[in-house]
């Protein structure tokens, strides 16, 4: 009894600090576009995002939902190319600083497999309200 008490008065102070952030959703089309929406419901910012994916020139079938984090933080958007050519983006989120952020992409550019990778940068970073910032 005293557990379930002691539960309920968390989740009561947790919830309204949860309630005043927001996540963030990337979908994406290899090679023909993607999007990327904030929001409090994973449902609605994908639904966001797979919209502006294909805005951006992609068949909205194409775009797929490839990462959500909640709350959002910071994010990165790395660019990766196959020495074959293909090219694809991935996308790592919920870092607490930019800093961070462009760290991680860093990261997940270093763990390639040098092999068969031509190229890999961190292209762009997000903001945790989703705003797209040049990386540095």
């Amino acid at each position: 009894m005293i557990r379930i008490a002691i539960v309920a008065a968390a989740l009561a102070f947790s919830a309204p600090a949860l309630a005043d952030q927001t996540g963030i959703a990337f979908a994406y089309a290899p090679e023909q576009g993607m999007g990327v929406c904030t929001g409090g419901n994973p449902d609605k910012a994908f639904a966001c995002a797979k919209a502006k994916c294909a805005e951006s020139g992609a068949a909205p079938s194409d775009c797929a939902r490839v990462a959500w984090c909640f709350p959002s933080g910071w994010s990165a958007g790395i660019g990766i190319m196959h020495k074959e050519g293909i090219h694809w983006s991935e996308f790592s989120c919920g870092w607490p600083t930019k800093d961070a952020a462009l760290a991680a992409g860093r990261l997940r550019c270093d763990a390639q497999d040098k092999a068969f990778i031509a190229e890999c940068s961190v292209g762009v970073v997000y903001d945790p309200d989703g705003k797209e910032i040049a990386a540095e």
